[in-house]
């Protein structure tokens, strides 16, 4: 898609309601076929960013572009019908009166004959073929989103926006409705802005996230990226359970029970925090906690005392108290290992996989 003009680009988006403002001059473009996710816990301006673009909402300032034309800036704007725009919410808001097939058939023009070719074509991709004259109390709900779906694409929308359509599903049923509209989507080509508040969503969906806070967008780029490298602690936090270590900076050094880390351009005395996930915690089974301090490749470990075990399913989560400054790390196993609390263990840190910030 290199070179591709944007689909839809919003440029410095702000709304404020009762002199507070929701969203707060925010930016983004999408190509043709792309998929990006506004991500953000709730309260943070991820919907009221939607009902802007979608013309339901007007914005105080900034402006909207659909292929290199504006069409809201706040005094001039297209009205939402005429935008080119699809959507589709958690509410899936079927016309209960009207069969399957009338409702995906609802906003396309044309003869009977050429919305029924549609119509088809579209519950032909998401295999709801056998239930084209069912009404919707009939159907489950993985149906009813994919009903909902085909008739947000029927007028073949160059822009399809999605509020946190899948939460209403069953947990069985949702990677398997995601996969399947994910790659209806993509044949569709258009840009879509995906709002979730659910990181595993937008990891398994988005070829770019978009990390929304207090109505701005702190961090944006492809999925890896975020992930592997964050804006903030609070960005790391957002998609995994983290541990924290503080220290304080001497000499662009951070002492921890793992030995020092780099602290570059941190002002003597000025405190950090070593961030890291669980799953980069590793254990020396081999060793136990007794006996000399093991040497590793990447820093050294430290002793730590088990305070809980839980198993989480493929998984289980250990809670250690480290000897050396009271610090409480969580790691997690593979499979089932569940020891007694108190147990002496040594642990290890994956180097690369930790992340420095100034401390709160």
């Amino acid at each position: 898609m290199q070179g591709t003009a944007p689909r839809l680009e919003i440029r410095n988006l702000t709304r404020r309601f009762g002199g507070e403002t929701v969203v707060d001059d925010v930016s983004l473009s999408i190509l043709p076929g792309q998929v990006t996710c506004l991500l953000g816990p709730s309260g943070c301006g991820k919907s009221t960013t939607l009902r802007m673009i979608a013309g339901v909402d007007m914005q105080d300032s900034g402006e909207i572009w659909v292929d290199g034309q504006l069409i809201c800036d706040g005094a001039f704007t297209v009205p939402a019908e005429q935008r080119g725009i699809g959507l589709m919410f958690q509410d899936f808001a079927l016309f209960p009166h009207m069969s399957v097939s009338d409702n995906v058939a609802f906003g396309l023009k044309g003869t009977r004959a050429e919305k029924r070719v549609r119509v088809e074509e579209l519950l032909g991709k998401v295999d709801l073929m056998r239930l084209i004259d069912a009404y919707p109390h009939e159907l489950s709900g993985g149906e009813q989103q994919r009903v909902a779906l085909a008739r947000a694409l029927a007028p073949r929308p160059k822009i399809m926006l999605m509020d946190e359509p899948f939460s209403g599903l069953d947990n069985r049923l949702r990677d398997g409705i995601r996969d399947e509209t994910l790659a209806l989507l993509k044949d569709e080509d258009a840009a879509v802005l995906l709002v979730t508040h659910e990181p595993e969503e937008a990891m398994r969906m988005a070829d770019e996230i978009a990390l929304m806070r207090d109505g701005e967008i702190v961090q944006r780029g492809a999925p890896y990226n975020i992930y592997n490298a964050p804006v903030d602690m609070e960005a790391v936090g957002f998609f995994s359970d983290i541990n924290v270590i503080r220290s304080t900076a001497n000499g662009a050094l951070a002492d921890t029970p793992f030995g020092q880390f780099l602290a570059p351009g941190v002002a003597d005395g000025a405190q950090v925090d070593i961030v890291f996930r669980p799953q980069h915690v590793g254990i020396d089974f081999d060793r136990g906690g007794k006996g000399p301090l093991p040497t590793v490749r990447d820093g050294v470990a430290a002793r730590g005392l088990v305070q809980r075990a839980r198993f989480m399913g493929s998984e289980s989560l250990v809670e250690f108290k480290m000897d050396d400054k009271d610090a409480m790390i969580s790691a997690t196993v593979p499979n089932v290992f569940l020891p007694k609390v108190g147990t002496p263990l040594w642990l290890t840190i994956r180097r690369d996989r930790c992340f420095i910030f100034p401390a709160n």
